[in-house]
């Protein structure tokens, strides 16, 4: 009787320990984004007299006019294109070499998984100047793929763990059956690792998306042509040389951020169940 009572009180107190932190993590998370979009609202004086309350004349030329622009959609395609590459490369790599290193014995199979996990210790601007020689070299400066494939790069250590960890907890018995009916590697890996895989494919392509969604660094210094440019380098079109119009600048931020928003909220289950496969063994 005793041990229900208190694993009802701890269980009260849990609830509303969760409901505090998570109350409070929300409003970092919330305060800073409905700033932004409110202030895509504002003039540029009204922003600077009041920029976390609401505007006091709603101007709604400031969005209409980046989504009726020309340089917005060209530069959201830009970015589309770059991240979508991006996700499918990165998700193929990753699944194949995950599923070798988890099924397949070799030698050397754990100093190479090292040296893939060695790039999550080291952000991509330390290593930007032999990129970019290298890039230079292989003649793709100002291009799409000069972008694409130095984050494929910087994407597979963290995308080869997750798969890694999520091929080692499918069943045995799978791996067992399919060989004894004559099934090998390529079509274990192609019919029935990669059907199960789908959360942890999920993840992996959420996070690849945003991590090129939001880059900034790379096609800054691989891209010169403005045609070229996806929507980071796009606010830069908001500076001037004497001043910088911070209300079209976060309408801008506002309008490129929500298709990740919406994106996320869609795949929330699937990144849920990816990032925690693994965690429980049984």
């Amino acid at each position: 009787m005793t041990d229900t009572t208190t694993e009802v009180r701890m269980t009260a107190g849990t609830r509303v320990y969760l409901y505090v932190s998570l109350s409070l993590v929300a409003a970092l998370v919330l305060v800073p984004l409905l700033t932004t979009a409110l202030g895509g609202f504002k003039s540029l004086g009204d922003l600077r007299i009041n920029p976390f309350g609401l505007p006091s004349g709603w101007i709604w030329s400031n969005y209409t006019d980046i989504l009726f622009g020309e340089r917005y959609w060209r530069q959201m395609t830009n970015s589309l294109f770059i991240a979508v590459m991006t996700v499918f490369l990165t998700v193929v790599v990753s699944a194949m070499a995950a599923f070798t290193f988890a099924h397949v014995k070799f030698f050397g199979s754990g100093q190479l998984m090292n040296y893939f996990l060695v790039g999550l210790m080291f952000p991509v601007a330390t290593a930007i100047l032999p990129l970019f020689i290298r890039i230079r070299d292989l003649g793709l400066l100002d291009s799409y793929w000069g972008v694409i494939l130095p984050q494929v790069a910087f994407g597979l250590g963290m995308s080869i763990l997750l798969f890694r960890n999520y091929f080692r907890n499918l069943p045995d018995e799978l791996f067992q059956a399919a060989f004894v009916d004559g099934c090998g590697y390529i079509r274990f890996f192609w019919y029935v690792s990669l059907p199960l895989s789908r959360p942890i494919v999920a993840t992996v392509s959420i996070v690849t998306f945003v991590n090129s969604w939001n880059s900034y660094i790379l096609p800054l210094i691989m891209l010169n042509t403005e045609t070229k440019y996806p929507w980071p380098l796009g606010i830069m079109v908001y500076r001037g040389e004497f001043g910088t119009e911070w209300q079209l600048v976060l309408a801008f931020i506002t309008l490129t951020i929500l298709p990740t928003v919406i994106v996320f909220f869609l795949a929330q289950k699937h990144i849920i169940a990816g990032l925690t496969a693994g965690a429980v063994k049984s």
